[in-house]
Protein backbone atom coordinates (compact mmCIF):
# COMPACT_ATOMS: atom_id res chain seq x y z
CA UNK A 1 0.00 0.00 0.00
CA UNK A 2 1.52 3.37 -0.47
CA UNK A 3 1.49 6.01 1.14
CA UNK A 4 -0.80 8.54 -0.24
CA UNK A 5 -3.74 5.36 0.22
CA UNK A 6 -2.20 5.04 3.95
CA UNK A 7 -2.76 8.45 4.57
CA UNK A 8 -6.57 8.07 3.42
CA UNK A 9 -7.09 5.39 5.22
CA UNK A 10 -6.17 7.00 8.50
CA UNK A 11 -7.64 9.91 7.28
CA UNK A 12 -11.37 8.89 6.71
CA UNK A 13 -10.61 6.83 10.55
CA UNK A 14 -10.25 9.87 12.19
CA UNK A 15 -13.44 10.45 10.51
CA UNK A 16 -15.66 7.87 11.45
CA UNK A 17 -13.88 7.91 15.18
CA UNK A 18 -15.21 12.00 15.16
CA UNK A 19 -18.65 11.46 13.64
CA UNK A 20 -18.59 8.36 16.57
CA UNK A 21 -17.70 10.68 18.89
CA UNK A 22 -20.13 13.27 18.00
CA UNK A 23 -23.21 10.79 17.86
CA UNK A 24 -22.34 9.74 21.02
CA UNK A 25 -22.30 13.06 23.02
CA UNK A 26 -25.01 13.96 20.98
CA UNK A 27 -26.90 11.17 22.45
CA UNK A 28 -26.10 12.28 25.70
CA UNK A 29 -27.39 15.47 25.22
CA UNK A 30 -30.91 13.89 24.25
CA UNK A 31 -30.58 11.52 27.21
CA UNK A 32 -30.10 14.23 29.49
CA UNK A 33 -32.92 16.07 28.10
CA UNK A 34 -35.05 13.01 28.36
CA UNK A 35 -34.27 11.56 31.54
CA UNK A 36 -34.80 15.17 33.23
CA UNK A 37 -38.37 15.27 31.95
CA UNK A 38 -39.03 11.93 33.13
CA UNK A 39 -37.80 12.89 36.66
CA UNK A 40 -39.99 15.51 36.67
CA UNK A 41 -42.85 13.04 35.56
CA UNK A 42 -41.91 10.20 37.74
CA UNK A 43 -40.33 12.07 40.90
CA UNK A 44 -37.22 11.74 42.43
CA UNK A 45 -37.06 8.05 43.65
CA UNK A 46 -38.72 6.24 41.22
CA UNK A 47 -36.48 8.19 38.27
CA UNK A 48 -32.78 7.58 40.64
CA UNK A 49 -33.79 4.24 41.36
CA UNK A 50 -34.47 2.85 37.32
CA UNK A 51 -34.19 5.76 34.80
CA UNK A 52 -31.12 7.13 36.37
CA UNK A 53 -28.93 3.96 35.98
CA UNK A 54 -30.04 3.79 32.29
CA UNK A 55 -27.22 3.90 29.92
CA UNK A 56 -27.40 4.81 26.38
CA UNK A 57 -25.89 2.53 23.72
CA UNK A 58 -26.09 3.58 20.02
CA UNK A 59 -28.71 3.46 17.24
CA UNK A 60 -29.01 0.93 14.57
CA UNK A 61 -29.11 2.67 11.14
CA UNK A 62 -30.53 0.09 9.29
CA UNK A 63 -33.78 -0.59 11.37
CA UNK A 64 -33.62 2.79 13.61
CA UNK A 65 -33.56 1.00 16.97
CA UNK A 66 -31.56 2.18 19.51
CA UNK A 67 -29.85 0.32 22.51
CA UNK A 68 -30.62 1.43 26.33
CA UNK A 69 -28.79 -0.66 28.98
CA UNK A 70 -29.41 -1.49 32.44
CA UNK A 71 -26.66 -2.99 34.93
CA UNK A 72 -29.42 -5.84 36.10
CA UNK A 73 -31.59 -8.31 34.12
CA UNK A 74 -34.30 -7.53 36.91
CA UNK A 75 -34.00 -3.96 36.51
CA UNK A 76 -34.22 -4.48 32.48
CA UNK A 77 -37.58 -6.11 32.86
CA UNK A 78 -39.01 -4.05 35.42
CA UNK A 79 -38.33 -0.73 33.48
CA UNK A 80 -39.12 -2.56 30.54
CA UNK A 81 -42.63 -3.73 31.27
CA UNK A 82 -43.53 -0.45 32.69
CA UNK A 83 -41.57 2.53 30.76
CA UNK A 84 -40.84 0.83 27.59
CA UNK A 85 -43.78 2.99 25.34
CA UNK A 86 -42.57 6.29 27.28
CA UNK A 87 -38.93 5.98 26.84
CA UNK A 88 -39.54 4.97 22.69
CA UNK A 89 -41.91 7.91 22.33
CA UNK A 90 -39.86 10.17 24.19
CA UNK A 91 -36.63 9.03 21.82
CA UNK A 92 -38.73 9.52 18.80
CA UNK A 93 -39.28 12.85 19.30
CA UNK A 94 -35.85 13.72 20.28
CA UNK A 95 -34.69 12.23 16.87
CA UNK A 96 -36.53 11.16 14.25
CA UNK A 97 -34.44 8.22 13.41
CA UNK A 98 -34.60 6.38 16.04
CA UNK A 99 -37.99 4.03 15.53
CA UNK A 100 -37.51 1.59 18.42
CA UNK A 101 -35.69 0.98 21.97
CA UNK A 102 -34.15 -2.16 22.93
CA UNK A 103 -33.88 -2.21 26.83
CA UNK A 104 -32.03 -5.40 27.87
CA UNK A 105 -28.77 -5.45 30.19
CA UNK A 106 -25.50 -3.96 29.92
CA UNK A 107 -23.03 -7.21 27.70
CA UNK A 108 -20.21 -6.44 30.42
CA UNK A 109 -22.75 -6.57 33.26
CA UNK A 110 -24.56 -9.50 32.63
CA UNK A 111 -22.91 -11.51 36.02
CA UNK A 112 -25.71 -10.91 38.72
CA UNK A 113 -24.32 -8.62 41.60
CA UNK A 114 -23.84 -9.38 44.85
CA UNK A 115 -26.76 -8.21 46.55
CA UNK A 116 -26.12 -9.70 49.98
CA UNK A 117 -26.89 -7.91 53.07
CA UNK A 118 -25.61 -7.74 56.38
CA UNK A 119 -26.98 -9.55 58.97
CA UNK A 120 -29.10 -6.47 60.57
CA UNK A 121 -30.42 -5.97 56.85
CA UNK A 122 -27.92 -3.28 55.83
CA UNK A 123 -27.24 -3.12 52.57
CA UNK A 124 -23.17 -3.03 51.69
CA UNK A 125 -22.04 0.29 50.68
CA UNK A 126 -21.22 -0.67 47.05
CA UNK A 127 -24.13 -2.30 46.35
CA UNK A 128 -26.09 -1.73 42.80
CA UNK A 129 -29.33 -0.25 41.93
CA UNK A 130 -30.86 -3.50 41.93
CA UNK A 131 -33.65 -3.77 44.61
CA UNK A 132 -35.53 -7.09 43.55
CA UNK A 133 -34.66 -8.38 46.92
CA UNK A 134 -34.24 -5.67 49.58
CA UNK A 135 -34.39 -6.14 53.36
CA UNK A 136 -36.17 -3.01 55.28
CA UNK A 137 -36.09 -2.35 58.67
CA UNK A 138 -36.60 0.49 61.36
CA UNK A 139 -33.11 0.62 61.70
CA UNK A 140 -32.83 1.05 57.73
CA UNK A 141 -35.44 3.75 57.45
CA UNK A 142 -34.03 6.42 60.35
CA UNK A 143 -36.67 9.15 60.69
CA UNK A 144 -37.75 9.48 57.36
CA UNK A 145 -40.63 7.11 58.34
CA UNK A 146 -41.54 4.06 56.38
CA UNK A 147 -42.47 6.16 52.52
CA UNK A 148 -38.06 6.25 51.88
CA UNK A 149 -38.44 2.73 52.24
CA UNK A 150 -36.36 2.00 49.51
CA UNK A 151 -37.45 -1.65 48.22
CA UNK A 152 -41.05 -0.49 47.35
CA UNK A 153 -42.54 1.51 45.09
CA UNK A 154 -43.59 4.95 46.86
CA UNK A 155 -46.65 4.35 43.76
CA UNK A 156 -48.11 1.00 44.67
CA UNK A 157 -50.05 1.90 47.81
CA UNK A 158 -53.67 0.71 49.15
CA UNK A 159 -54.95 3.90 48.11
CA UNK A 160 -53.79 4.58 44.40
CA UNK A 161 -55.08 0.58 43.66
CA UNK A 162 -58.42 0.61 42.12
CA UNK A 163 -60.99 -1.86 43.12
CA UNK A 164 -64.33 -4.15 41.33
CA UNK A 165 -65.45 -7.26 41.33
CA UNK A 166 -62.79 -8.84 39.85
CA UNK A 167 -60.21 -8.07 42.71
CA UNK A 168 -61.95 -6.88 45.68
CA UNK A 169 -61.44 -9.99 47.75
CA UNK A 170 -57.58 -9.91 46.98
CA UNK A 171 -57.44 -6.47 48.28
CA UNK A 172 -59.61 -6.71 50.61
CA UNK A 173 -57.62 -9.70 52.45
CA UNK A 174 -54.00 -7.43 51.66
CA UNK A 175 -55.13 -5.32 54.10
CA UNK A 176 -56.26 -7.46 56.71
CA UNK A 177 -52.85 -9.22 56.15
CA UNK A 178 -50.94 -5.68 57.20
CA UNK A 179 -53.36 -4.43 59.85
CA UNK A 180 -52.00 -4.34 63.78
CA UNK A 181 -54.25 -7.27 64.51
CA UNK A 182 -52.93 -10.90 63.87
CA UNK A 183 -54.35 -12.20 60.35
CA UNK A 184 -56.86 -15.29 60.36
CA UNK A 185 -54.77 -16.71 57.65
CA UNK A 186 -51.55 -16.71 57.03
CA UNK A 187 -49.93 -17.46 53.97
CA UNK A 188 -51.82 -15.14 51.45
CA UNK A 189 -51.18 -16.57 48.48
CA UNK A 190 -52.11 -13.85 45.46
CA UNK A 191 -53.01 -15.59 42.08
CA UNK A 192 -53.26 -13.45 39.13
CA UNK A 193 -52.29 -13.02 35.65
CA UNK A 194 -49.78 -10.51 34.38
CA UNK A 195 -50.31 -6.84 35.19
CA UNK A 196 -53.35 -7.03 36.74
CA UNK A 197 -52.66 -6.01 40.58
CA UNK A 198 -50.51 -8.76 42.32
CA UNK A 199 -47.05 -7.15 42.59
CA UNK A 200 -48.94 -3.20 43.62
CA UNK A 201 -50.40 -5.87 46.26
CA UNK A 202 -47.48 -6.92 47.95
CA UNK A 203 -45.92 -3.61 47.52
CA UNK A 204 -48.80 -1.91 49.76
CA UNK A 205 -48.78 -4.60 52.00
CA UNK A 206 -45.26 -3.84 52.69
CA UNK A 207 -45.78 -0.13 53.18
CA UNK A 208 -48.83 -0.82 55.39
CA UNK A 209 -47.29 -3.05 57.37
CA UNK A 210 -44.50 -0.66 57.83
CA UNK A 211 -46.88 1.78 58.78
CA UNK A 212 -48.85 0.02 61.43
CA UNK A 213 -45.59 -1.52 62.68
CA UNK A 214 -42.90 0.96 62.57
CA UNK A 215 -40.24 -0.77 63.42
CA UNK A 216 -40.96 -3.90 61.91
CA UNK A 217 -38.68 -6.08 59.69
CA UNK A 218 -39.53 -6.74 56.49
CA UNK A 219 -38.17 -8.88 53.42
CA UNK A 220 -39.54 -9.07 49.81
CA UNK A 221 -37.99 -10.46 47.07
CA UNK A 222 -38.86 -12.14 43.83
CA UNK A 223 -38.62 -15.91 43.79
CA UNK A 224 -35.51 -15.49 40.99
CA UNK A 225 -33.90 -13.49 43.29
CA UNK A 226 -34.34 -15.48 46.39
CA UNK A 227 -32.98 -18.21 43.78
CA UNK A 228 -29.95 -15.99 44.10
CA UNK A 229 -29.44 -15.45 46.76
CA UNK A 230 -29.54 -19.05 48.29
CA UNK A 231 -26.68 -19.94 45.21
CA UNK A 232 -24.68 -17.42 46.75
CA UNK A 233 -24.50 -18.04 50.53
CA UNK A 234 -24.04 -22.10 49.25
CA UNK A 235 -21.46 -21.07 47.47
CA UNK A 236 -19.90 -18.59 49.98
CA UNK A 237 -20.41 -21.26 53.05
CA UNK A 238 -22.82 -18.91 54.53
CA UNK A 239 -25.73 -20.76 54.72
CA UNK A 240 -25.91 -20.20 58.47
CA UNK A 241 -26.29 -16.42 58.05
CA UNK A 242 -28.75 -16.86 55.21
CA UNK A 243 -31.02 -18.56 56.92
CA UNK A 244 -30.89 -16.69 60.52
CA UNK A 245 -31.69 -13.47 58.13
CA UNK A 246 -34.62 -15.15 56.19
CA UNK A 247 -36.26 -15.98 59.87
CA UNK A 248 -35.25 -12.61 61.42
CA UNK A 249 -38.12 -11.03 59.42
CA UNK A 250 -41.50 -9.93 60.79
CA UNK A 251 -43.19 -10.18 56.97
CA UNK A 252 -41.94 -12.21 54.39
CA UNK A 253 -42.89 -11.07 50.94
CA UNK A 254 -41.87 -13.30 47.52
CA UNK A 255 -43.14 -12.24 43.80
CA UNK A 256 -43.41 -13.95 41.32
CA UNK A 257 -43.36 -18.06 42.92
CA UNK A 258 -43.63 -19.57 39.66
CA UNK A 259 -39.78 -19.28 39.04
CA UNK A 260 -38.88 -21.36 42.32
CA UNK A 261 -40.04 -24.44 39.92
CA UNK A 262 -37.20 -27.42 40.25
CA UNK A 263 -34.76 -25.96 42.18
CA UNK A 264 -35.34 -28.73 45.23
CA UNK A 265 -32.38 -27.30 47.58
CA UNK A 266 -33.87 -23.81 47.45
CA UNK A 267 -37.69 -25.21 47.82
CA UNK A 268 -36.58 -27.32 50.57
CA UNK A 269 -34.68 -24.04 52.93
CA UNK A 270 -38.28 -22.09 51.64
CA UNK A 271 -39.99 -24.54 53.05
CA UNK A 272 -37.97 -24.50 56.48
CA UNK A 273 -38.13 -21.11 56.58
CA UNK A 274 -42.08 -21.09 56.09
CA UNK A 275 -42.39 -23.58 58.68
CA UNK A 276 -40.13 -21.17 61.33
CA UNK A 277 -41.81 -17.65 60.32
CA UNK A 278 -45.49 -19.11 60.90
CA UNK A 279 -44.23 -20.85 64.18
CA UNK A 280 -43.72 -17.72 65.45
CA UNK A 281 -46.41 -16.18 63.96
CA UNK A 282 -44.67 -14.28 61.41
CA UNK A 283 -46.74 -13.10 58.12
CA UNK A 284 -46.60 -14.35 54.88
CA UNK A 285 -47.15 -13.49 51.37
CA UNK A 286 -46.52 -14.73 47.89
CA UNK A 287 -48.02 -13.80 44.56
CA UNK A 288 -47.82 -16.00 40.95
CA UNK A 289 -49.30 -16.62 37.70
CA UNK A 290 -50.99 -19.73 38.71
CA UNK A 291 -52.61 -21.56 41.79
CA UNK A 292 -50.58 -23.38 43.88
CA UNK A 293 -51.83 -26.74 42.53
CA UNK A 294 -50.50 -25.51 38.93
CA UNK A 295 -47.25 -25.31 39.94
CA UNK A 296 -45.12 -27.79 38.27
CA UNK A 297 -42.16 -29.32 39.42
CA UNK A 298 -42.93 -27.93 43.47
CA UNK A 299 -42.98 -30.79 46.18
CA UNK A 300 -45.95 -31.81 47.82
CA UNK A 301 -44.98 -30.46 51.27
CA UNK A 302 -44.15 -26.86 50.04
CA UNK A 303 -47.37 -27.01 47.85
CA UNK A 304 -49.31 -27.72 51.33
CA UNK A 305 -47.88 -24.75 53.08
CA UNK A 306 -48.38 -22.36 50.00
CA UNK A 307 -52.48 -23.18 49.99
CA UNK A 308 -52.71 -23.32 53.52
CA UNK A 309 -54.02 -20.52 54.28
CA UNK A 310 -56.08 -17.88 51.62
CA UNK A 311 -55.71 -18.16 48.37
CA UNK A 312 -57.13 -15.10 46.69
CA UNK A 313 -57.88 -14.60 42.60
CA UNK A 314 -57.44 -11.73 40.76
CA UNK A 315 -59.63 -12.09 37.97
CA UNK A 316 -59.20 -9.58 34.85
CA UNK A 317 -60.77 -6.77 34.76
CA UNK A 318 -64.41 -6.00 33.23
CA UNK A 319 -65.08 -2.97 31.18
CA UNK A 320 -66.36 -0.84 34.32
CA UNK A 321 -63.09 -1.58 36.41
CA UNK A 322 -60.85 -0.77 33.05
CA UNK A 323 -62.37 2.38 33.26
CA UNK A 324 -62.67 2.97 37.06
CA UNK A 325 -58.62 2.51 36.67
CA UNK A 326 -58.68 5.43 33.86
CA UNK A 327 -60.19 7.90 35.55
CA UNK A 328 -58.46 7.28 38.69
CA UNK A 329 -55.28 8.02 36.60
CA UNK A 330 -56.70 11.31 34.96
CA UNK A 331 -55.97 12.70 38.07
CA UNK A 332 -52.23 12.85 37.71
CA UNK A 333 -52.83 15.35 34.29
CA UNK A 334 -54.65 17.98 35.40
CA UNK A 335 -56.10 20.06 33.73
CA UNK A 336 -55.68 18.07 30.55
CA UNK A 337 -58.58 17.44 29.34
CA UNK A 338 -59.35 13.55 27.86
CA UNK A 339 -62.58 12.98 26.26
CA UNK A 340 -64.71 10.32 27.92
CA UNK A 341 -65.27 8.16 24.47
CA UNK A 342 -61.59 8.05 24.20
CA UNK A 343 -62.00 6.72 27.60
CA UNK A 344 -64.53 4.50 26.36
CA UNK A 345 -62.57 3.61 23.73
CA UNK A 346 -59.50 2.38 25.55
CA UNK A 347 -61.56 0.43 28.15
CA UNK A 348 -63.23 -1.42 25.46
CA UNK A 349 -59.66 -2.32 23.61
CA UNK A 350 -57.28 -2.77 26.01
CA UNK A 351 -58.27 -6.16 27.87
CA UNK A 352 -55.73 -7.87 28.30
CA UNK A 353 -53.86 -6.33 31.60
CA UNK A 354 -54.22 -3.60 33.37
CA UNK A 355 -50.32 -2.64 33.06
CA UNK A 356 -51.04 -2.00 29.12
CA UNK A 357 -54.44 -0.13 29.55
CA UNK A 358 -52.31 2.40 31.97
CA UNK A 359 -49.63 2.46 29.74
CA UNK A 360 -51.92 3.04 26.69
CA UNK A 361 -53.32 5.88 28.40
CA UNK A 362 -49.88 7.15 29.46
CA UNK A 363 -49.03 7.07 26.03
CA UNK A 364 -51.66 8.88 24.37
CA UNK A 365 -50.92 11.46 26.81
CA UNK A 366 -47.61 12.18 27.10
CA UNK A 367 -47.51 12.15 23.15
CA UNK A 368 -50.77 14.76 23.09
CA UNK A 369 -48.36 16.90 26.03
CA UNK A 370 -45.37 16.67 24.30
CA UNK A 371 -46.60 17.84 20.34
CA UNK A 372 -49.53 20.10 21.76
CA UNK A 373 -52.31 18.16 20.11
CA UNK A 374 -55.29 17.88 21.67
CA UNK A 375 -56.70 14.04 23.36
CA UNK A 376 -58.73 12.94 21.03
CA UNK A 377 -60.22 8.65 19.82
CA UNK A 378 -58.82 9.56 16.04
CA UNK A 379 -54.98 10.08 18.06
CA UNK A 380 -55.58 7.36 20.23
CA UNK A 381 -56.04 5.44 17.46
CA UNK A 382 -53.11 6.57 15.70
CA UNK A 383 -50.86 6.20 18.21
CA UNK A 384 -51.74 3.56 20.14
CA UNK A 385 -51.86 0.93 16.82
CA UNK A 386 -49.43 -1.92 18.64
CA UNK A 387 -51.51 -1.73 21.90
CA UNK A 388 -54.80 -1.82 20.37
CA UNK A 389 -53.69 -4.32 17.86
CA UNK A 390 -52.43 -7.41 20.37
CA UNK A 391 -55.71 -6.56 22.80
CA UNK A 392 -58.29 -6.59 19.54
CA UNK A 393 -59.97 -9.92 20.12
CA UNK A 394 -61.94 -11.08 16.83
CA UNK A 395 -65.63 -10.97 17.27
CA UNK A 396 -67.56 -12.38 14.50
CA UNK A 397 -71.51 -10.99 13.27
CA UNK A 398 -72.06 -14.85 13.60
CA UNK A 399 -70.80 -14.44 17.87
CA UNK A 400 -72.59 -11.47 18.32
CA UNK A 401 -75.65 -12.93 17.21
CA UNK A 402 -75.79 -16.03 18.92
CA UNK A 403 -75.46 -14.33 22.08
CA UNK A 404 -78.08 -11.63 21.36
CA UNK A 405 -80.24 -14.29 20.94
CA UNK A 406 -79.16 -15.95 23.74
CA UNK A 407 -79.46 -13.24 25.59
CA UNK A 408 -83.08 -12.12 24.65
CA UNK A 409 -84.11 -15.79 24.36
CA UNK A 410 -85.28 -15.85 20.75
CA UNK A 411 -84.85 -18.32 17.80
CA UNK A 412 -81.18 -17.43 15.68
CA UNK A 413 -83.37 -17.39 12.38
CA UNK A 414 -84.62 -14.40 13.77
CA UNK A 415 -81.85 -12.78 12.93
CA UNK A 416 -82.05 -13.11 8.99
CA UNK A 417 -86.14 -13.29 8.92
CA UNK A 418 -88.70 -10.74 7.50
CA UNK A 419 -90.53 -10.59 10.78
CA UNK A 420 -91.38 -6.90 12.37
CA UNK A 421 -92.91 -8.42 15.86
CA UNK A 422 -91.22 -5.83 18.35
CA UNK A 423 -90.15 -8.74 20.42
CA UNK A 424 -87.97 -9.96 17.28
CA UNK A 425 -86.91 -6.60 15.52
CA UNK A 426 -85.31 -4.87 18.82
CA UNK A 427 -82.58 -7.59 19.60
CA UNK A 428 -82.08 -7.63 15.77
CA UNK A 429 -81.73 -3.45 15.98
CA UNK A 430 -79.13 -4.49 18.86
CA UNK A 431 -77.21 -7.33 17.45
CA UNK A 432 -76.82 -4.85 14.26
CA UNK A 433 -75.65 -2.04 16.97
CA UNK A 434 -73.12 -4.00 18.07
CA UNK A 435 -71.64 -5.69 14.86
CA UNK A 436 -71.01 -1.90 13.88
CA UNK A 437 -69.35 -1.44 17.44
CA UNK A 438 -67.60 -4.25 17.57
CA UNK A 439 -65.93 -5.50 14.22
CA UNK A 440 -65.01 -3.62 11.70
CA UNK A 441 -67.32 -4.30 8.96
CA UNK A 442 -68.94 -1.93 7.22
CA UNK A 443 -73.02 -1.15 6.74
CA UNK A 444 -73.47 -3.43 3.51
CA UNK A 445 -71.31 -6.16 5.01
CA UNK A 446 -73.09 -6.35 8.21
CA UNK A 447 -76.59 -6.08 6.30
CA UNK A 448 -75.89 -8.96 3.97
CA UNK A 449 -75.84 -10.97 7.37
CA UNK A 450 -78.88 -10.17 8.55
CA UNK A 451 -80.82 -12.01 6.08
CA UNK A 452 -79.48 -9.35 2.97
CA UNK A 453 -80.93 -6.23 4.49
CA UNK A 454 -79.94 -3.06 2.87
CA UNK A 455 -76.97 -0.48 4.55
CA UNK A 456 -80.03 2.35 5.50
CA UNK A 457 -81.65 -0.62 7.43
CA UNK A 458 -78.54 -1.20 9.77
CA UNK A 459 -77.93 2.91 9.63
CA UNK A 460 -81.35 3.43 11.21
CA UNK A 461 -80.38 0.23 13.72
CA UNK A 462 -77.80 2.09 14.63
CA UNK A 463 -78.87 5.35 15.69
CA UNK A 464 -81.62 3.95 17.20
CA UNK A 465 -80.25 1.88 19.38
CA UNK A 466 -77.84 4.88 20.02
CA UNK A 467 -80.59 6.66 20.84
CA UNK A 468 -82.31 4.42 23.44
CA UNK A 469 -78.87 3.87 25.03
CA UNK A 470 -79.29 7.76 26.23
CA UNK A 471 -83.37 7.54 27.56
CA UNK A 472 -83.88 4.03 28.20
CA UNK A 473 -81.88 2.68 31.29
CA UNK A 474 -82.83 -1.06 30.63
CA UNK A 475 -81.99 -0.84 27.31
CA UNK A 476 -78.37 0.25 28.07
CA UNK A 477 -78.09 -2.33 30.91
CA UNK A 478 -78.60 -4.85 28.34
CA UNK A 479 -76.15 -3.18 25.78
CA UNK A 480 -73.63 -2.90 28.15
CA UNK A 481 -74.15 -6.43 30.01
CA UNK A 482 -74.08 -8.06 26.18
CA UNK A 483 -70.76 -6.14 25.88
CA UNK A 484 -69.20 -7.61 29.05
CA UNK A 485 -70.22 -11.28 27.27
CA UNK A 486 -68.51 -10.47 23.85
CA UNK A 487 -65.50 -8.72 25.22
CA UNK A 488 -64.97 -11.23 27.98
Amino acid sequence: MGKGSEHAGHKRKATDDFMEDSEAVNLAADWSDISQGLRKDLGHQLHSQWIKPIQVGGIDKDTGTLDLFLPTEFSANWVKDRFADRLSLAWKIARSEVRHVNIQVHPGRRQVADLRLHSDGRRPANDGADTSMMAISADTLGDTGFTSSVGLDPSLTFAAFITGEANVLAFNAAQRMSATEKPQFSPLYLKAATGQGKTHLLHAIGHSFLQAHPRSRIFYCSAERFMVEFVQALKANQMLEFKARLRSFDLLLVDDIQFIIGKASAQEELLYTIDALLAEGKRLVFAADRAPQALDGVEPRLLSRLSMGLVADIAAADIELRKKILHSKLSRFAPLSVPEDVIDFLARTITRNVRELVGGLNKLIAYAQLTGQEVSLQLAEEQLTDILSANRRRITIDEIQRTVCQFYRIDRAEMSSKRRARAVVRPRQVAMYLAKVLTPRSYPEIGRKFGGRDHSTVIHAVRLIEDLRQRDADMDGDVRSLLRQLES
